[in-house]
């Protein structure tokens, strides 16, 4: 004879009984976490994008820049020899299988000693030019900023030390070389280009580097869970 809705059989009431107990008595069941411990390769990721970031906002600073100068400086096929004084930034200009040969801590340490200068330099461009490329330059500078310390961050994450190196030049000793108007406008065209072939080796270089680095190690970790 069927049960009415709503009202239990002796024998449904033992069963009911017997679950509930059995689940008051469960022992802690184990709960499986994920965790991700983000290692170099994060921290080289993110070198990367900030540098491919870099060059696409040079790109509009620099036509800004040079618009800035004036001719010769904004002609496209303008490209003087670069003059034995404009030291202030490290040259980009080395043979690719010479930089190659470096080890991954010598690449590391030099483009965290040009970017360092270049952006010592670039600051001391911010007092010159119209308000938009003074917004321009310093929101670059900022960007800059940042991959100078997210290049300290891939070197400590893989336990290489920072280079000690001669200090940054000091802005105001930086653009006190030129000895005249011309010179000056020379120094600040070098500097960008300078800057733009740096850009460009970086993310080569950070492209190359993340996959040599073995990607972020997922750990699972068990823990004991009751009712």
């Amino acid at each position: 004879m069927l049960n009415v809705a709503g009202e239990l059989s002796g024998d449904s009431w033992g069963i009911f009984t017997f679950l509930c107990a059995a689940l008051c008595n469960l022992p802690a069941l184990p709960a499986l976490n994920c965790t991700e411990e983000l290692g170099p390769g994060h921290s080289i990721q993110k070198t990367y994008d900030l540098t491919r970031y870099l060059e696409h906002q040079l790109r509009t600073l620099a036509g800004t820049y040079l618009n800035y100068l004036g001719p010769p400086f904004n002609e496209p096929d303008f490209n003087p020899p670069r003059l034995a004084r404009a030291e202030r930034v490290p040259s980009a200009t080395v043979d690719l299988e010479l930089w190659r040969g470096l080890t991954d801590n010598a690449r590391l340490a030099a483009n965290y000693r040009a970017y360092s200068r270049v952006l010592c330099s670039l600051r001391a461009l911010d007092a010159q030019g119209t308000a938009e490329l003074r917004h321009r330059l310093g929101h670059f500078c900022s960007s800059l900023q940042g991959l100078v310390l997210s290049i300290a961050g891939v070197m400590s994450s893989l336990g290489y030390p920072l280079p000690a190196g001669p200090p940054a030049q000091p802005p105001a000793q930086a653009g006190a070389a030129a000895t005249n108007d011309f010179l000056k406008k020379m120094d600040d065209f070098w500097l960008l280009k300078e800057l733009q072939t740096w850009l460009w080796r970086s993310a080569k270089d950070f492209n190359r580097l993340k996959k040599k680095v073995p990607p972020a190690v997922v750990t699972l970790r068990m823990e004991a869970r009751g009712f």
